[in-house]
């Protein structure tokens, strides 16, 4: 890794290990690229996640965080406000805060996506 004395960064995706986190299911891996443990981010959150055939995250919402899910490889569905969407290659989804959703891995192969987050908590005030 190269890195700056003002924290700019420059980080190869294979310095950074597959975690499992709370609520992710069946070989719902994500790599934290950027986020305040591993970059000391305090707006973003930025992962990359492998979603083997059936794994999945459990239907959540978030009160105040933004999400955007960029569909890299592979399908699945995605549930939004209890209405699943088939998102495959090249699908960008953006959730706004308090709609509840979930991601599967319907497919026959790995499912890769991106994840940016904002803020990194969501525990501050609603704007």
């Amino acid at each position: 890794m190269a890195e700056e004395s003002n924290g700019a960064f420059i980080r190869n995706i294979a310095e950074v290990p597959w975690r499992e986190f709370a609520n992710h299911f069946g070989g719902a891996l994500s790599k934290p690229l950027v986020m305040p443990e591993t970059a000391g981010s305090r707006r973003i959150d930025y992962r990359i996640s492998m979603y083997q055939p059936m794994a999945y995250v459990a239907r959540h919402h978030h009160k105040v965080q933004e999400q955007v899910y960029h569909v890299l490889e592979g399908e699945g569905l995605m549930e939004i406000a209890g209405k699943n969407h088939v998102v495959r290659k090249h699908d960008v989804v953006f959730l706004p805060p308090g709609v509840e959703h979930a991601i599967a891995n319907s497919g026959l192969t790995d499912l890769v996506f991106l994840v940016v987050t904002s803020p990194v908590t969501d525990d501050e005030k609603p704007l």
